[in-house]
C-alpha cells in the first residue's frame, strides 16, 4: 500500500494511505485532512477541494476537464498545477505523491 502527503499552507504535513479508486478528495475527508471542505460532495461544482499537485506528479493525475477548469478559474489561488481533488482517482502509481493545500478555499 502506498501513501500520499498533503501539505497545509502552514507547512504541516499529513500522510495518508492510498485507497485505489477513491477520489483524492474522499481520501482526504476519510483521513481528516484540514482544508478540504468538499461542500458539493465531489461533483465538481464548488472548488472547496482545491489542491496544488507537486509538479513531478502532474502526469500521474492527468489533465483537468472543462468543468474542472471552469471551477478552478474562480479561485484566486489557482496555480499551474491546481486540480480539484474530487476529480482525481487515486492509483498505486501515486505512491509518494505530494499535494499542497491553498491558504483559503472558496
Amino acid at each position: 500500500m502506498g501513501h500520499i502527503t498533503f501539505i497545509e499552507h502552514s507547512g504541516e504535513q499529513h500522510t495518508t494511505p492510498i485507497e485505489e479508486g477513491k477520489s483524492l478528495m474522499q481520501t482526504a475527508i476519510d483521513n481528516g485532512i484540514p482544508g478540504i471542505d468538499a461542500d458539493c460532495g465531489g461533483v465538481c461544482a464548488c472548488g472547496t477541494c482545491h489542491v496544488i499537485v507537486d509538479e513531478t506528479w502532474i502526469d500521474a493525475v492527468g489533465v483537468a476537464n472543462d468543468d474542472e477548469i471552469m471551477m478552478l478559474d474562480l479561485t484566486p489561488e489557482k496555480a499551474k498545477t491546481s486540480r480539484l481533488s474530487c476529480q482525481i482517482k487515486t492509483t498505486a502509481a501515486m505512491n509518494g505523491m505530494i499535494v499542497r493545500l491553498p491558504e483559503f478555499q472558496m
